[in-house]
């Protein structure tokens, strides 16, 4: 089971994700936030802090599908959150906006390797006003083709709206 998460930020999406992963064990949480300050560290060991002791945290900020693919078959769930800040650290890493179609692609079909549920958890970025510059413009479009993708591919799609989920797969 495929499942995508999207959402504004502190909508719900991460409860929501652990919720639909649900109890069975073994299950994992792959990060892929980096601490690049203080506030960014303190929201992770927070988020850290939120989930039950029995996820097993992975922080892995860009090769989440080579990781699926040895790590995942082990789980009988996975988190993956989220997938802008994935998004990002794709970018940061010089990856060029082309490749990330077949990054993404490359990413579902690894997460197919989980025997059980891997939910992805997503920004929507798309329902604010148009950023004023360049570069954010292409990050907003390069996200909504990527959330576009992933929900494709999914068996399940939720959006999450003030910690009301939503589904719409």
């Amino acid at each position: 089971m495929l499942c995508l998460i999207l959402g504004g930020a502190r909508s719900g999406k991460s409860r929501l994700a652990l919720t639909l992963a649900g109890r069975d064990l073994p299950r994992a949480f792959v990060a892929t936030g980096e601490p690049g300050d203080e506030e960014m560290a303190a929201r992770i060991k927070k988020h850290r802090q939120d989930r039950d002791p029995s996820w097993e945290t992975h922080e892995i900020p860009i090769d989440v599908s080579d990781w699926l693919k040895s790590k995942g078959g082990l789980y009988k769930a996975v988190v993956i959150d989220c997938l802008t800040l994935w998004l990002s650290n794709l970018l940061g890493s010089g990856i060029q906006a082309s490749q990330i179609p077949v990054y993404t692609d490359e990413l579902v079909q690894s997460a197919r390797m989980v025997p059980g549920t891997a939910v992805f958890v997503s920004n929507e970025v798309g329902l604010g006003i148009v950023p004023g510059d360049a570069v954010t413009r292409q990050f907003r479009d390069l996200a909504g083709a990527m959330n576009q993708r992933v929900a494709a591919a999914a068996d399940a799609v939720h959006l999450c709206v003030s910690g009301l989920p939503v589904q719409l797969k």
